[in-house]
């Protein structure tokens, strides 16, 4: 994406309804959350998307064993995951669920026109059935699988069924041109090379029905037949801004999407079977999308068998004792965004939260906004321009790390836009320890020397945190009104610009992170 775009559209996988919210889920959404706060500081529109995936064998069955309809049982879970979106203060534009009529209606159109193009037809498949992600396999590849599925281990099934098919294998040639066109389609890069060889392996089509099950779509003219899940599921990028509506609504502007954010679990259906059904609707590709990693926890793979799985209740355990803040600072410098899995440990979370954000985010504000209550009379000091005794020139350093963070968040590099950040608050550190203010400000003749000084840590503490105030927004707005800067505007660029913080400005101490000992925070 380019800083010229004036729109800016993201989205989260949809969330299967069949499971509670989890940290999975509030990882993805908290990336993407960030990502549009940083968009809309920029002066974008945006749209970011989320919502649940409501159909299914596993929803049918779960609401039939609970004596309920699947629609109850997808009503009441839809609810917990909106619940998960208030309780983390996600800023998402829209929740859309499969279960939706401006969903289903738009899915049977598009539907509808792959049939009618030739792209979808009547077909038999026999191969192997992965029950827990609803997905058939040749028997090559059940073979490769060990004949049972990645994501569950359980056993795969043998079975034959009638199925419309999907002509996947008829996009063959354009996927490949598409990969090596765009060597950013796919990221992280080993996700991107993943996905290429398993893609020159040839492709075969793709059953896209069901009817060993009743609760799902309807296919269009045939309705012992509903839509595979996974096919409904994907519709909802295009559905949810109108992409199947004609006419188009004004949503449809925001196509196509800046990035998909989703797990490396779901990377095929993503990054091969929507692509070419895109292609078949000659609807306009995404630009990215991107596949992180799963979280581990205390070393170990998430399960519950194990009881190490990071539920919601534990994640509300850190925001009570952290914060909502550090928990969001946590998941975006140390999750699992790139290639390789990330540890969820009370030990990390709390060295991190120690470490950056006591020990420099809220240190460095801390100790600028008390010398200026002590030296200044709690009043922003004027910089008079002269040397404080440091070769660093203020102006260019934070305007190259603006950039850089700037940059680095477009490309959906959340880590080093808040390392860009985070390196300015750290240079004020070291310029506080290297120009001594404290001991300057025992000589009267000193006072413009110590003006110049806490003038320049303090509107570097102002620029690096507009900059994390995608991340950090409750600290930051609290940083906000202690300092009088003011609401945020959608300029981030000219907001970061050095030498808006004005003198005089009044400067009230902040502790904007406690410090906590590991044994109390587990406590």
């Amino acid at each position: 994406m380019t800083t010229q775009t004036k729109t800016a559209y993201i989205t989260t996988p949809i969330y299967y309804v069949n499971d509670k919210p989890h940290i999975g889920h509030a990882y993805t959404t908290t990336l993407c959350d960030i990502w549009a706060r940083s968009m809309r500081a920029l002066g974008k529109d945006v749209f970011f998307l989320t919502g649940t995936d409501e159909h299914g064998v596993k929803v049918e069955k779960s609401a039939q064993a609970r004596g309920i309809s699947p629609q109850e049982l997808a009503d009441e879970n839809a609810a917990e995951f909106r619940k998960v979106m208030d309780l983390f203060g996600l800023s998402f534009d829209d929740f859309i669920r499969t279960t939706e009529q401006r969903h289903v209606q738009q899915v049977q159109t598009a539907v509808k026109q792959l049939l009618d193009s030739g792209d979808v037809y009547l077909g038999e498949f026999e191969g192997w059935y992965d029950e827990g992600q609803e997905e058939y396999h040749t028997e090559t590849k059940a073979k490769e699988m060990d004949y049972k599925s990645p994501i569950s281990q359980q056993p795969l099934v043998r079975a034959t069924q009638t199925n419309y098919f999907f002509r996947l294998s008829a996009y063959q040639e354009r996927l490949e041109q598409l990969f090596a066109e765009n060597p950013g389609f796919v990221k992280p890069e080993a996700r991107y090379n993943e996905v290429l060889g398993r893609l020159r392996g040839g492709l075969q089509d793709v059953p896209i029905t069901r009817t060993n099950f009743e609760w799902g779509i309807p296919f269009p003219g045939d309705e012992e037949h509903v839509i595979y899940v996974w096919i409904d599921a994907l519709m909802n990028y295009a559905t949810g801004v109108g992409m199947c509506e004609s006419p188009r609504r004004e949503k449809s502007r925001y196509w196509p999407a800046q990035y998909h954010v989703i797990g490396k679990e779901i990377l095929w259906f993503h990054a091969v079977i929507w692509p070419a059904v895109l292609m078949a609707l000659k609807l306009e590709q995404p630009d990215c999308i991107y596949a992180h990693s799963f979280w581990i926890s205390e070393g170990q793979k998430m399960s519950k068998s194990l009881g190490n799985f990071i539920d919601l209740d534990q994640l509300q355990n850190y925001m009570d004792t952290y914060g909502q803040d550090a928990l969001r600072y946590f998941l975006a410098t140390q999750g699992p965004a790139g290639a390789t899995d990330s540890d969820f440990s009370r030990s990390h979370f709390h060295e991190t939260y120690t470490t950056d954000l006591v020990n420099t985010v809220g240190n460095c504000a801390s100790r600028t906004s008390a010398m200026i209550n002590k030296y200044c009379d709690g009043e922003c000091p004027r910089d008079s321009g002269a040397c404080a005794g440091s070769e660093i020139e203020w102006s260019s350093f934070t305007g190259e790390q603006v950039g850089r963070a700037i940059e680095a968040m477009e490309q959906f590099d959340l880590a080093g836009s808040i390392a860009a950040a985070m390196k300015i608050v750290r240079q004020v550190d070291t310029f506080i320890n290297e120009t001594a203010p404290f001991k300057l400000a025992k000589d009267p003749e000193a006072a413009t020397q110590v003006a110049d000084i806490l003038y320049r840590c303090a509107e570097a503490i102002r620029i690096a945190t507009c900059l994390l105030e995608s991340v950090m927004p409750e600290k930051v707005q609290e940083l906000r009104s202690a300092w009088q800067l003011g609401e945020a505007t959608n300029d981030l660029r000219s907001e970061c610009t050095w030498g808006r913080l004005q003198p005089g400005t009044k400067i009230q101490k902040v502790a904007l992170f406690p410090r906590l000992e590991l044994e109390e925070a587990t406590a």
